[in-house]
């Protein structure tokens, strides 16, 4: 398994617009962004921290239909 880096929540939503994700919203401190793929919506919630925990940083990145290889070379 490979170690996940800990990350902002900003480098994760940079990450994740390169991969053609987009913001449709915020409530609080969760921000949703959504990708349009094969006539269904993927949608990602991440949380605005500074810091985000391993677990959830691997959860997002499994919503996302990435690997955690793939999501690495995108930051």
């Amino acid at each position: 398994m490979v170690k996940l880096p800990i990350i902002s929540a900003d480098e994760v939503i940079g990450a994740l617009n390169k991969k053609g994700f987009k913001k449709v919203r915020q409530s609080g401190s969760h921000i949703a962004l959504q990708k349009l793929e094969e006539g269904k919506t993927n949608t990602v919630i991440v949380p605005a921290h500074k810091e985000l925990a391993k677990g959830t940083l691997r959860s997002i990145i499994r919503k996302s239909g990435l690997t955690v290889e793939d999501f690495l070379k995108l930051l």
